[in-house]
């Protein structure tokens, strides 16, 4: 396939073997007539496998699929298919549709109001949406407001199946966390039921012939079905040797009182100590700590920026001056500032000096943790009273002034320590840590965190096994 083209179109096609294991995954619905929707259906890897499936259960049943397929080169392929597949098969029809699947299914849904398909399988295109485009207007005239082609086609599939209907869809995890994919959280919230999540271990591996990076996850979700329980089950890879499955109560998921509505998709199927524990569910609020992004933006604040601490400058902390046990700084060798200078226009982006849980807001792609937490000490800025966060780090606060020195080291080891990263990588599937997915996160209480930081402050080897161990000491 043109690379370009691709690109244009966000397609990503799917291997053999995830098209067959999503396929395996619908509920049999006995010889009622299977309506299925593929948007997006490639050279019909999808539809391919749900036939097959189909035809290898036990009762038979008529069915009609209506594929859509914009690019020219796979449409002819997809024909061939499923011709043949006509052929070989008696009561199978097929559609092959060539318009813009957003398009189409925004005029149905006005003018017929509903879909009946009982069945939808998709690996949707992964491209971002802007926010004046016909795409997003038409999207809205049905009712959907949402940022990406996947969750675009997603939400469309859903409101295209009768009540009852089951849809199979592989896509990104970035939908379930963040403010942009909220509505698109409560779509599937209002208008389905989870019936099963798969997560793939390895990030790399479901689509690695196109070098994809983004953690993929498999739904299976049924039109205003009754939610009970949740199966979630994991495979290293697209092999699914490995495939372990473990049953969670719906609660265990989607927490009952998060506004947000973050989709939390274990990523081990063991139980561990932060769920057995009460004492580790605590909100930001009840510690009585805020976190903020760090509010220096420097092409903003450029003409103000200084390579080096020169008079009248302050501190500029990046997170590349934070170490495993605290702050290197200044940096002369760095790529990045090291001061910003103090005047009436800078002085509202900056903090007083204290003791600051620090948290950077990217990690790189070949990284498996996402959360690196580091502690800002006073006592290395003895000649400021001021100093300035830059916006790639996270800040941990109290009104805009420094923490306990204690609860800010352990909250620092608390955000270090394997449980938190694993629990944090329940609802975030990319590598970018927001304020907010902070805020989402549940703690330690004060106490116990006073307890880490006194316990860590003592550390001579400050390794993650020593981190674990600590927290799984004030746990107890």
């Amino acid at each position: 396939m043109d690379a370009d083209t691709k690109s244009r179109l966000g397609q990503f096609l799917t291997p053999t073997s995830i098209a067959t294991f999503m396929a395996s995954l619908f509920r049999d619905t006995g010889s009622q007539p299977v309506r299925l929707l593929d948007a997006g259906a490639g050279v019909g890897a999808l539809t391919t496998a749900f036939l097959k499936e189909f035809r290898q259960r036990p009762t038979p049943c008529d069915m009609t699929v209506t594929a859509y397929e914009i690019d020219d080169n796979l449409r002819t392929h997809l024909q061939d298919v499923l011709s043949a597949f006509r052929t070989a098969s008696e009561g199978f029809q097929f559609d092959i549709q060539e318009t813009d699947f957003i398009e189409d299914s925004a005029a149905r849904l006005i003018f017929a109001g509903r879909g009946d398909f009982t069945h939808a399988i998709l690996n949707p295109p992964y491209k971002k949406i802007n926010s004046g485009s016909d795409h997003r207007q038409m999207l809205r005239s049905v009712g959907i407001e949402t940022v990406n082609l996947y969750s675009a086609f997603v939400a469309l599939a859903i409101k295209l199946l009768q009540p009852g209907g089951q849809i199979v869809a592989i896509i990104p995890r970035s939908f379930c966390n963040g403010p942009y994919y909220r509505p698109f959280r409560e779509l599937i919230l209002r208008e389905t039921s989870i019936q099963r999540i798969h997560l793939f271990e390895s990030r790399n591996k479901a689509f690695s012939d196109d070098d994809v990076l983004q953690e993929n996850i498999i739904l299976h979700l049924e039109r205003n079905g009754t939610q009970g329980q949740v199966c979630v089950s994991t495979s290293t890879d697209d092999t699914f040797a490995d495939l372990q499955t473990r049953t969670f109560e719906f609660g265990q998921i989607v927490f009952p009182n998060d506004r947000e509505k973050f989709f939390h998709i274990p990523t081990s199927l063991e139980p561990d100590f932060l769920e057995a524990s009460e004492s580790f569910n605590n909100s930001l609020s009840d510690l009585g700590v805020e976190v903020s992004t760090g509010p220096v933006v420097d092409f903003r604040l450029r003409e103000y920026i200084s390579k080096l601490p020169v008079p009248g400058s302050v501190p500029l902390l990046y997170p590349g001056h934070f170490t495993k046990r605290g702050v290197d700084w200044p940096k002369p060798d760095s790529k990045k500032p090291n001061a910003i200078q103090l005047n009436e226009i800078t002085e509202r982006w900056l903090f007083p000096v204290g003791h600051y849980a620090v948290v950077r807001r990217f990690s790189a792609k070949e990284e498996r943790r996402r959360l690196y937490a580091g502690v800002v000490d006073p006592g290395l800025f003895p000649a400021f009273d001021l100093l300035g966060f830059e916006n790639h780090l996270n800040v941990f606060h109290f009104r805009k002034r420094g923490l306990d020195e204690s609860l800010a080291q352990g909250l620092a080891a608390f955000l270090n320590s394997t449980a938190a990263d694993n629990y944090f990588r329940r609802f975030n599937g990319h590598t970018q840590v927001n304020a907010t997915d902070l805020r989402s996160m549940r703690y330690p209480n004060r106490e116990m965190l006073t307890a880490l930081g006194n316990t860590v402050k003592g550390f001579d080897n400050y390794s993650q096994d020593a981190i674990d161990r600590a927290l799984k000491t004030i746990a107890i």
